[in-house]
């Protein structure tokens, strides 16, 4: 028989069973030998054709503290290019590969009665009536002296740093130093001087949503009678923008605080409303920040109304907004454009992003559109959709001036209507995603492969290890495994910038390998297909060549590159691993280049012997230094009988 090419359908769909995807017909029907792509890891695809993703290298070898949530890019005036990096522990201002850390001060406090006590470990115990820590916060000590006379090995250098507490008491915390006190260092304990200035950081959040359950628990109503109900407590997630070459940032939940950049890396940022001028409506508690592109507005979504009966507490469904260009002024007035509006579907606000002339804002239910109209009204909102949801306050991208977000149970595209978006990963992804994690889940763009990234926690994960894609331009969903905490697809870089659970920051698709580490690692990346047979599983056929068409293209230099290709084949579709095979069983060839630069890398035919119902075709590699496209295989098929071996 003549050589069949086998051309599966661009992109890959896990909404029916393997042999169901085939779709297409068969080997026999023509050049077009099989339907679609079933499994996919670390590829994407290009032409309609898949091809390894990208690599990653670490931006540097520093390491910032805690799970990175939020990242934000901008340019200074000077041309300084920064990235704003919000952990649930710190945040820092990134430049040149260092994190500097710009975390605000809670409190501060002066304490006038040596407060370190030392004993023979590296264990300090510190006095501080109502100190308000919880273990986990950081403290800065400064003014503090050498303990002890002369020979005291527990300095003032060693005491006036950053220390990470664990509380033992409403007064007291312990702090570990980075030395062993010696004898004369305890005998002049406590000390430490009379002047010791302790600077409290803002509280630390989790890393992830931490399960309640029991009375008070979930809602209303939930769980049996005295038991009550399951709910979580939030991580703790960030908010950011820029204003000008300045930065805005909220932790949900928390107030709102501005970095000067004109100040220094070496400064932290401070609450809005302690800046010079501020007015008294400046908002207290935020759960989303945003500074819109319409005549630089600052945005609290979900924040404290001061006129209410509770000046202080949080309105979920209240946006608020300062004057046109400035962060201080709150207070309404005729003079100036600062005002708010209450939104009514909903319990509360998750959520907003900004789009071509308007800001999309997303409730737990429901969808608004927020426009600029001049004064008097200065904004106004229109209910775009409602009996929506989103599954977190970083669930949501712009690409290409369509807004994609995924909700409970489906994803979604805003581009003037919203409709539902197609999905041919929908059960594949819902039937394996931990819904209590839901806050974790982001999005992100890859602009320059037209694509959209979603993260989230698989079942039984706790951090995020999953992804799927949508190519927007093909129309098109792939999936596999990745373990990131926050992603930045932004014009001012020259590659997207992803957050690691090993606390640094790499460039991605850069390269083609893992270089996350000072170590290089191969990425391993799969592409297999649903099962096309001969005559629809009628006869048997018989394969012994495969042309692969497989290209190496941007592999690195130096090395061999290679893949393997695996023909399975089945007797009877749908038996699962106990499927009675040929005797030939699988076939492994290793696909490996033979030709030199500048001719085109690729095998011209691999000799097997295999022979099935149906067959499964794929594609992996696992080696340093390889990249490849898969083209349009061929394959040398014949029909061969009907009965299977006895």
């Amino acid at each position: 028989m003549p050589l069949k090419k086998i051309l599966f359908r661009p992109g890959v769909n896990r909404e029916n069973t393997r042999y169901a995807s085939e779709a297409l017909g068969s080997v026999n029907s023509g050049t077009n030998a099989a339907g679609g792509w079933y499994e996919s890891e670390k590829v994407r695809f290009r032409a309609g054709t898949p091809e390894k993703i990208g690599g990653w290298v670490r931006i540097s070898d520093e390491f910032y503290e805690g799970v990175c949530r939020s990242l934000w890019n901008w340019v200074t005036l000077g041309g300084a290019n920064l990235v704003g990096v919000g952990t649930n522990l710190k945040f820092y201002i990134e430049s040149g590969g260092s994190y500097n850390d710009i975390t605000p001060i809670r409190a501060s406090s002066t304490i006038n009665n040596n407060p370190f006590t030392l004993t023979a470990s590296t264990t300090v115990t510190v006095t501080d009536t109502a100190h308000g820590c919880v273990t986990g916060y950081f403290v800065t000590f400064s003014g503090a002296v050498d303990i002890g006379a002369g020979g005291t090995n527990v300095t003032a250098a060693v005491l006036n740093q950053e220390f990470e507490v664990t509380v033992v008491n409403a007064n007291t915390y312990t702090i570990v130093i980075s030395v062993t006190p010696n004898a004369t260092a305890i005998a002049g304990s406590p000390g430490g001087g009379a002047s010791v200035v302790a600077a409290y950081q803002i509280n630390v959040g989790p890393e992830y949503a931490v399960p309640l359950t029991g009375w008070g628990a979930g809602a209303w109503g939930a769980g049996l009678w005295g038991t009550g109900g399951t709910s979580t407590s939030s991580l703790r997630l960030w908010s950011q923008s820029n204003f000008g070459e300045d930065l805005l940032l909220n932790p949900r939940g928390g107030g709102l605080y501005y970095w000067d950049q004109t100040n220094g890396l070496n400064t932290r940022a401070v609450l809005v409303s302690s800046l010079p001028g501020a007015d008294a409506y400046v908002p207290s508690v935020v759960n989303f920040v945003y500074v819109s592109d319409t005549s630089r507005f600052v945005f609290a979504f979900g924040t404290n109304d001061p006129g209410a009966t509770s000046p202080t507490a949080l309105d979920p469904m209240l946006i608020r907004w300062s004057d046109q260009e400035s962060v201080i002024t709150w207070t309404p007035a005729a003079t100036n454009q600062a005002g708010s509006v209450r939104l009514s579907h909903g319990s509360e606000i998750v959520t907003a992003v900004q789009t071509r002339q308007e800001i999309v804002v997303f409730t737990d239910s429901a969808i608004y559109s927020l426009q600029y109209l001049g004064p008097p009204v200065v904004w106004g909102s229109q209910l775009l959709g409602d009996n929506i949801s989103i599954l977190g306050p970083n669930a949501a991208a712009v690409a290409s001036g369509k807004v994609y977000f995924i909700g409970v149970d489906k994803f979604y595209v805003y581009d003037g209507r919203l409709n539902t978006l197609r999905c041919d990963l929908r059960n594949h992804i819902f039937s394996d995603i931990n819904l209590t994690q839901s806050q974790q889940v982001f999005a992100g763009t890859n602009e320059g492969f037209n694509e959209v990234w979603w993260f989230y926690c698989s079942a039984g994960s706790n951090t995020v290890d999953r992804y799927a894609i949508y190519n927007y331009l093909e129309d098109i969903w792939y999936y596999g495994t990745m373990a990131r905490s926050a992603w930045l697809d932004s014009g001012l870089r020259e590659y997207p910038l992803a957050a690691t659970y090993i606390n640094n920051l790499v460039n991605h698709e850069n390269g083609v390998d893992d270089n996350a580490t000072s170590t290089t690692t191969a990425i391993q990346a799969l592409i297999g297909s649903s099962e096309f047979d001969i005559d629809d599983g009628h006869n048997f056929g018989f394969v012994w060549r495969v042309l692969p068409d497989l290209t190496f293209r941007g592999s690195t230099a130096g090395t061999t590159p290679q893949c393997t290709m695996t023909l399975i084949p089945y007797q009877n579709s749908g038996s699962g691993p106990n499927d009675p095979r040929s005797t030939a069983g699988t076939s492994n060839a290793t696909i490996q280049r033979i030709a030199t630069a500048p001719v085109e890398e690729f095998t011209g035919q691999v000799y097997i012997r295999i022979r099935g119902r149906q067959l499964i075709f794929q594609i992996e590699s696992a080696q340093i230094g390889t990249a490849w496209q898969l083209g349009a295989p061929r394959i040398d098929i014949k029909s061969d009988g009907r009965r299977g071996n006895s």
